[in-house]
């Protein structure tokens, strides 16, 4: 019995480096805002930010205002990653991939983390790696 096996072969196309590193600048920047919503729901949490404290730093304008340029960064490339020329893309998401592993890293060293934020730390520190990774290995012509 001859029966003809038809096998589909599935199309893999190949996917250009800013679209990979604008991708993972999105996935943790959905990370981040999931783990800090997530935070709201630990016990004194809610309290302590009504109080003034996020932990033990005292919130002022300074504070909002590094955080805001913080999360501002990651957000931002996502688009910049897509947009700057290689030279520069490659530099802005390795040096950045990089010192977003660090705030990661230090933020567990801080301590008081709870198994929800570890979780959540390591698929962060994992996609910024990621990121540092594909902006080393960016492909030449």
């Amino acid at each position: 019995m001859n029966a003809t096996i038809n096998k589909t072969v599935l199309e893999d196309v190949k996917i250009n480096v800013k679209i990979k590193l604008s991708a993972l600048w999105a996935a943790v920047m959905f990370l981040y805002a999931y783990a800090d919503i997530k935070a709201f729901f630990r016990p004194g949490i809610i309290e302590g930010l009504i109080a003034g404290k996020a932990g033990d730093f005292q919130i002022t304008q300074g504070f909002l205002l590094g955080s805001a340029i913080m999360m501002a960064i990651p957000s931002v490339m996502i688009f910049l990653s897509l947009v700057l020329k290689a030279s520069v893309n490659r530099w802005a998401n390795l040096i950045l991939g990089i010192v977003y592993s660090g705030i990661i890293i230090g933020t567990l060293l801080m301590g008081g983390a709870w198994a929800y934020y570890i979780f959540y730390a390591a698929i962060e520190i994992a996609l910024t790696g990621l990121i540092a990774w594909y902006a080393l290995k960016w492909p030449k012509q």
